[in-house]
């Protein structure tokens, strides 16, 4: 059975590729019954457009997948807490579950607005955090 480190994993090969584009180096995907329905990472300097998160790009991918707006049977996975945008959006596709990696304690949705998601969906932290974490270290760094 696949689980939740496997699923991460995906994630952060996604935020790899926005780390490589010079992106903020977040990745994300959406799986439905153990499949992964969409994969997203950060392009919000390949696009020039703010709300371009990885988080919104997979939405956006797994809505089109399943012919809906709703997630209600979906969990992303995402290698940093997700902001409040991403986390508002994730809340009116009301998907079921939230995974993350890395805590943002500046613009994460826990400390702004941790009513944003669906009183329904299930939030698993700290999923590979040390891993997640170092690649966004490793890309602040670089900036610097």
């Amino acid at each position: 059975m696949l689980n939740d480190e496997y699923f991460m994993r995906q994630a952060l090969l996604e935020a790899q590729k926005a780390f490589d584009r010079d992106e903020v180096p977040v990745g994300t995907v959406i799986v439905c019954n153990e499949r992964i329905i969409a994969r997203g990472h950060n392009l919000t300097e390949t696009l020039n457009d703010v709300t371009a998160h990885a988080e919104m790009q997979a939405i956006t991918a797994a809505a089109d997948f399943l012919g809906g707006k709703y997630l209600t049977d979906c969990t992303i996975y995402v290698t940093v807490e997700p902001c409040v945008m991403c986390a508002g959006a994730l809340g009116w596709a009301q998907i079921s579950r939230i995974v993350y990696g890395a805590n943002d304690t500046k613009r994460g949705f826990l400390r702004f607005a941790p009513q944003a998601i669906h009183p329904k969906t299930v939030v698993t932290a700290n999923v590979l955090e040390k891993e997640c974490a170092t690649l966004m270290k490793e890309f602040f760094q670089k900036k610097r």
